[in-house]
């Protein structure tokens, strides 16, 4: 079977065990997702079944938004609540502190990887050297952030919702936050709401899917082509066709730029890249034989 299903994935679940669930729901060997969620972490999940796990690197390079708690005044070694308290300090910022602040966060930024992390540093993951108690001297890494703001109060904590660039933490992110206000803090909740351009009204809970009857999970897979929704569609046929299926550039009447390319009969061929009327494939999504 060939396509995307969002899942809602639900606090506890580590990404890869909601894809070795649905090896087994889906008899599919073949399934893969398009950015991590750490096990505390809800929300958008974009999985990829069959032909379609070779569309998932796509999912993770997008922009993706959190709506996250931060609880000020702890820092923990994790940066977030599952971890070790390294120190706790009475606080009393406000809202309009908070809103003071986090326009300083906008934009590219420098974001040093959290030690609890799977970055791999002289092939060793940081998680791995963290836990035996070791830190590591890591190189910061570019990231953007293109949107922040104070989203509201939930049990104590701040809501803050950030939409970002591939590799943020906003873990991280929400500790920079806490040392910037001199008081410290450490995430306390994160759920995300868009990766991949689909939302959070299109996630299915894992365990709406786990009780559903086959054909109702099968309903609830989008095509592959959905994740390219964004770029325009061309279709080819002849020796376009017979080209782009073994391959090879052809001629396409189209403007510079990426598309959706189709066969005449609406088969998804490719994702590719037009300069100069020649469409070059970017990745291809046809099964061998098939046409």
């Amino acid at each position: 079977m060939n396509g995307v299903i969002i899942i809602d994935k639900p606090e506890g679940w580590t990404s890869q065990d909601v894809c070795a669930k649905l090896r087994g729901l889906f008899r599919e060997k073949r399934i893969g997702h398009g950015g991590t969620l750490d096990p505390m972490a809800t929300g958008v999940l974009p999985v990829f079944l069959g032909r379609a796990t070779r569309a998932a690197q796509f999912s993770e390079n997008s922009d993706k938004t959190y709506v996250a708690g931060m609880r000020l005044g702890i820092v923990t070694d994790t940066q977030d609540i599952t971890g070790r308290v390294l120190s706790e300090r009475e606080n009393s910022v406000t809202t309009d502190d908070i809103n003071a602040v986090l326009p300083c966060f906008l934009g590219e930024l420098e974001q040093i990887p959290p030690m609890y992390s799977a970055v791999k540093i002289g092939g060793k993951k940081l998680y791995e050297l963290a836990r035996k108690g070791q830190e590591i001297e890591r190189a910061p890494r570019r990231i953007t952030i293109r949107s922040i703001e104070l989203a509201g109060c939930e049990c104590g904590d701040f809501l803050i919702t950030v939409t970002c660039s591939k590799g943020t933490y906003i873990r991280t992110l929400i500790n920079d936050i806490g040392v910037f206000l001199g008081c410290g803090a450490c995430m306390s909740s994160l759920r995300r709401t868009v990766a991949a351009g689909f939302s959070i009204d299109k996630a299915v809970p894992l365990s709406m899917l786990i009780n559903a009857s086959e054909d109702e999970r099968r309903a609830c897979v989008s095509p592959t082509d959905s994740v390219f929704a964004a770029y325009p569609a061309v279709s080819i046929g002849g020796r376009a066709l017979a080209l782009a299926l073994n391959g090879n550039e052809f001629r396409a009447p189209c403007a510079d730029g990426r598309y959706r390319v189709y066969s005449e009969s609406g088969e998804f061929i490719l994702f590719g890249e037009c300069r100069d009327g020649s469409m070059k494939t970017i990745k291809s999504f046809f099964e061998v034989q098939s046409i």
